[in-house]
């Protein structure tokens, strides 16, 4: 490539950088195609030949799709994806299991997560629309994957959907495809207030803990949650509304506390995740968190419960069912 040539690739990589932070799919779609072979040179660079490369890539470009306006030189944007895929495809290596967001290598604090940015980014509401276009089975683990900042590994995503490790990349990866087609077809639709959603998200989060410390969480569940709420433990029904307040009750009697760090909220879908804090006197009491995964029925009411711990601890003995 001359320089001439080298220069009219950059001017043309800004305009469709800028286009694309306004909310232009088609610019996206281009620039992601423009730079996709670069993005899988660098992904087989470090991964060598295999699966993980073209899931590496693919994952880029959803991380790319979230975080396209935070690109401060657009005529660099090349650059940009190229260390997404490096990020991504190091932290596969290191950690043995899938690729960390981008989000999590870059964000310190609860107040600066991706619920975060979600609230200031100009494309949320058109991302959202298209994910409630997936079908619930594809839906669940590309938001845990891409939304969620403690269920994020496939091991992880596999035991709270109650399927395959190999379930969930299949999953992953029919979602990212049709996601690509769902954002094309809503692009010009109306959007809801994402911001809003995850704000109101949050206040019944922290307000449904309230209750539960004040010994109100039965009434706050009669009163908010559908009567058919019913606790999974992967696909499998292991309980109701009294066996989670059984759950709730007991854990609040031994002094574990619940605080919220990180809420992801869709029409049909809601995250919590909470930060168990144990008393002093027992430590090891709960594991150290808890995602409240949340799917809604047609009034916005929780309808169907999973409880995850990010992390592999012994037999939970609180708030879900042995």
């Amino acid at each position: 490539m001359n320089r001439n040539s080298g220069e009219a690739a950059r001017i043309e990589d800004a305009v469709l950088t800028r286009a694309a932070q306004a909310g232009e799919v088609t610019a996206l779609g281009l620039l992601l195609e423009r730079h996709r072979a670069g993005m899988r040179a660098v992904a087989l660079s470090i991964l060598g030949p295999g699966p993980d490369v073209d899931d590496v890539v693919q994952d880029a470009a959803v991380t790319a799709l979230r975080r396209v306006g935070d690109v401060r030189d657009p005529a660099a944007v090349g650059a940009w994806l190229r260390m997404i895929v490096r990020n991504a495809s190091r932290s596969l290596l290191r950690d043995s299991v899938a690729f960390q967001s981008i989000d999590d290598l870059h964000v310190p604090s609860t107040d600066a997560g991706p619920e975060r940015w979600l609230e200031h980014h100009t494309m949320r509401n058109w991302i959202w629309e298209a994910v409630e276009e997936l079908s619930p089975a594809l839906r669940l683990p590309l938001v845990l994957r891409h939304f969620s900042t403690g269920v994020t590994s496939y091991e992880q995503i596999a035991d709270a959907c109650g399927i395959p490790v190999g379930t969930v990349r299949s999953r992953l990866s029919q979602g990212r495809a049709k996601l690509a087609t769902a954002l094309a077809a809503t692009a010009d639709a109306p959007h809801g207030d994402t911001a809003q959603r995850i704000r109101a998200s949050r206040i019944e989060a922290r307000e449904t803990l309230a209750a539960a410390e004040s010994g109100h969480f039965g009434a706050l569940l009669t009163e908010r949650w559908s009567p058919e709420i019913t606790l999974l433990r992967g696909n499998d029904p292991v309980g109701d509304s009294s066996l989670l307040v059984r759950g709730m009750d007991g854990d609040l009697e031994a002094g574990v506390r619940q605080r919220l760090v990180h809420a992801v909220a869709g029409r049909s879908l809601v995250v919590w995740e909470m930060a168990l804090l144990n008393p002093a006197d027992n430590p090891d009491h709960c594991p150290p968190s808890v995602a409240w995964v949340m799917t809604l029925d047609d009034a916005g009411r929780p309808h169907r419960l999973r409880l995850q711990h990010p992390r592999p601890v012994r037999a939970i003995q609180s708030l879900t069912p042995m």
